[in-house]
């Protein structure tokens, strides 16, 4: 804007200069003139400069203003879409955290009952008290049946050939008291 008012003062100035010294035939005034006029192309090119700038960045302006609405536009549905696998994987942990603990509690469950279990099945090596014991109370017991075998008496079985029947010989057992 003062550039424009400048350039104008400029020209008016050159134009009164010409009116002022059309007369003068020696040319006194065409090194002031000259020189304005100068200015003026000067400026003329300065203003032409200037407004391409402006014209350059209004332009930049306006597809960099249409670029970050894109992007804008853009990253808002990326937000939105962010927000909502947000909640889809928030709920999902939620899910799989209390499918974790119960499988746990299964685990526990089953891996007391393995110990129980184990515990039960896994032969323990006796300690050698215990197989002395028990080795004395099997020879106490084996001591005990000779005895009564030997103190009542006892039937004693022998094998006896019958007669043939049809040419097979028949065995029997016959108990005899001794």
């Amino acid at each position: 804007a003062k550039t424009e008012k400048g350039l104008d003062g400029v020209q008016a100035a050159i134009k009164v200069l010409k009116d002022y010294y059309a007369s003068d035939a020696d040319g006194a005034a065409n090194g002031i003139i000259s020189i304005l006029e100068d200015i003026e192309s000067k400026m003329t090119a300065y203003l032409a400069d200037l407004t391409s700038d402006e014209e350059t960045a209004v332009a930049e302006y306006v597809s960099m203003s249409k670029e970050n609405g894109v992007d804008r536009s853009t990253k808002e549905k990326d937000v939105d879409y962010d927000t909502k696998e947000t909640k889809e994987l928030s709920k999902s942990i939620a899910e799989f955290s209390s499918d974790e603990s119960s499988t746990q509690e299964e685990l526990e469950a089953v891996t007391a009952y393995r110990e129980k279990i184990k515990q039960q099945c896994i032969a323990k090596p006796e300690s050698f008290e215990e197989r002395k014991k028990r080795r004395e109370a099997e020879l106490a017991g084996l001591k005990e049946a000779l005895e009564i075998l030997d103190s009542e008496p006892s039937l004693i079985q022998r094998r006896v050939a019958h007669r043939k029947l049809r040419g097979v010989e028949q065995n029997a057992i016959v108990a005899a008291s001794a």
